[in-house]
Order: structure tokens, then sequence, then C-alpha cells
């Protein structure tokens, strides 16, 4: 038989990589959130679950159960299958709270060899915990927050310094939007619970670090809102400041954004705030974007969209920051590490 574990349980199996977590919800409530790490093996999928939830709703729990032993019948030996070759070794299942679709799946799952787990209270019990443990947060460790114009490179910055084994926590991955207009354009942007998730495993990873790195980020990123802890270790944070050649930061954007392959997206975007712009200037970008010339379209962008509301923003910006003036990212990492503690303390 299979054996009911806890949150606390699950996650440290996962953490010493000893399970393979499965969500056996439909693939909407899967893409929707789930649990970082699992694989998506549903028992029902969309239109299956939404036939046996109709039954159970107009006519009866007997007709519902009934159609569900009736559509996990068909595909069993496939069910069973998938789940065998999504890793070796032990198996943990979920759903939304724990109930006849983890259980039913843990149950097969068991009869057939394989060691199964099921999680007690199901994904419900998960998103409980994470809102719980984010609130229980009450401080960070010291942040270092990457600042600078936009096109600087913070991003391709923090990336480098994560390789290199610093504790850095990206938001802006985390969120899978890059926190302007034109900030999704290329990505699939999480949503509040799949974000929370991803951060709070990143805070809890690295909450014992000597000090943490970040980029500058407003309260929300995309349409996902930072906690306030962020937040607040943000504007206490030693902020560095990059600067950069324009034409560098041109170079970064166009190899970020990719504009000749999301034309499209990145014009509907500049519409959005075309208002915002003086007319004459607008209609240049919009010229030059509409003909390919994007690296004349993101450098008016940068002199007179961007740079103007970035620098308004930073005049109002009383804590020091330290500047970091460099001619490419290589300079900027130079610099960058060598106003960081030791990266042995960070280990």
């Amino acid at each position: 038989m299979f054996q009911d574990i806890t949150v606390a349980e699950l996650l440290e199996l996962q953490r010493k990589r000893e399970i393979v977590l499965i969500d056996v919800r439909s693939e909407s409530e899967y893409v929707d959130s789930t649990i970082p790490g699992s694989l998506n093996i549903p028992l029902f999928n969309d239109e299956e679950r939404a036939e046996v939830g109709t039954l159970y709703k107009q006519v009866s729990v007997d007709a519902a159960k009934t159609k569900g032993l009736e559509l996990v019948s068909r595909k069993l030996p496939a069910f069973i299958q998938s789940i065998e070759q999504a890793g070796p070794g032990r198996k943990a299942v979920f759903c939304w709270r724990g109930g006849m679709r983890s259980k039913t799946s843990a149950t097969v799952t068991a009869l057939m060899g394989l060691r199964m787990y099921r999680l007690t209270g199901g994904f419900r019990a998960y998103r409980k915990w994470v809102v719980e443990t984010l609130a229980s947060l009450t401080s960070l460790p010291p942040c270092y927050v990457i600042n600078g114009y936009t096109g600087s490179g913070k991003t391709e910055l923090l990336n480098r310094l994560a390789a290199r084994g610093y504790p850095v926590i990206n938001l802006e991955a985390l969120a899978q939007h890059r926190g302007s207009i034109f900030g999704q354009i290329g990505l699939v942007p999480n949503n509040q619970k799949t974000f929370e998730s991803l951060l709070l495993h990143e805070l809890l990873r690295y909450q014992d670090a000597p000090f943490l790195i970040i980029e500058a980020e407003s309260k929300r990123v995309g349409k996902v809102v930072l906690p306030d802890l962020v937040v607040q270790a943000k504007e206490n944070g030693t902020a560095l400041f990059v600067e950069m050649p324009t034409k560098e930061r041109v170079k970064h954007i166009l190899s970020d954004y990719k504009p000749e392959e999301h034309k499209a997206a990145c014009i509907a975007a500049f519409e959005l705030i075309a208002d915002r712009i003086h007319t004459p200037i607008a209609a240049q970008i919009r010229e030059a974007l509409q003909h390919d010339r994007f690296d004349e379209g993101v450098e008016l962008l940068l002199l007179y969209y961007y740079d103007p509301r970035y620098q308004h923003a930073t005049d109002k910006y009383e804590k020091e920051r330290i500047p970091i003036q460099a001619t490419d990212l290589d300079d900027a990492l130079k610099q960058i590490m060598k106003l960081l503690p030791p990266l042995e303390s960070a280990e």
C-alpha cells in the first residue's frame, strides 16, 4: 500500500532528491500552479474532470464515481506506465486536497509494485504552507541590490554571479517577467501563487547565507507583487548602480528581447506608452519598429522614455548608492565582484 506524508516530509525527501513528485490534477490546474519540481500526469484531463464534476453537482455522488471509474479504467495501463517511467525510485502523488484522485493513483500504482507516497491534504496543504511560511519570515540576510538604467544588463549580471556561486535571487526569473511594459514579450509570466512558491523555496535555500544579491525592482513585477519582506530588504540594502554606454544597453536589449522574432508584440507594447512620449519622437520610434530598425527604436525609447522616467524616480531616492561606471558587462561584473564580500563567506 501507499504511505501518506506531510508537506514537511515531502519537502525533505525532495530536498534530498529521494523522490519523484507527481501532480495528478488536470493540465489547467497544473499550469495554474503546482509544487515546484513536480511532473504532471493527470488522472483526469480537463474535459474528463469537468464531466465528472458536472455529474457530482447535478446528478449524484454515485453517478460521478461510476463515471470516474469508467474513465480511469480505460487509461489505467498507460497511466501506470507513465508513472513508472517518470523516474527511478520512490514517487509521491498529490491532487487538490488529497482526495480520490491521489488516493486512486497511489493505490493502483502501489498494487503494481511501486513504492508510493501520497501528500496529505494535497496541493491545498502545500499552498497553506507557502502562505504561512512566507508570513512567518521576519528578515532576510543583508542585500546587495543591482540597480541601473534600462538595458544595463542587470539580469545577465545576476546570472553570471549565480554561475560563480554567489547567493542570487532573480526576482524577474521567478516572475517570468522583466518588469516593464515590454516585460512579458517572449515569456509566459507566472501568477502570484507560482511566484510565491518559487520565491519561498529560494528564500529558504539562502536563509543562512551571509548576504543576498537581488535586482532593484518595484513592488510589482508584471502582475505579481513582492512580499513586504523582500521590498524592505531591498530598500535597506547596499545599492550598486551600474552605468553603461547607451550603445551597450541597446545591444543588451536587442539580445534579450529579440524584437525581430516578436515584432508585433513589441509594437503593441510600444503603443501602450506612445502617448507618454513627445509626439514627433513617438512617430520616429513607431516608424523604426515597423521597418525593422530595432536598434534605432530602442535607443530612442531609452533616451526619451526610460531614462527620463528612471532619472525622475532615482532623484527621489535618498539612499546613497555606489556607482559602477562600466564599459561592458565583463567590466561591470569585475567591479561588482570587488565590492561583494569574499565568495567563500557565502558558502
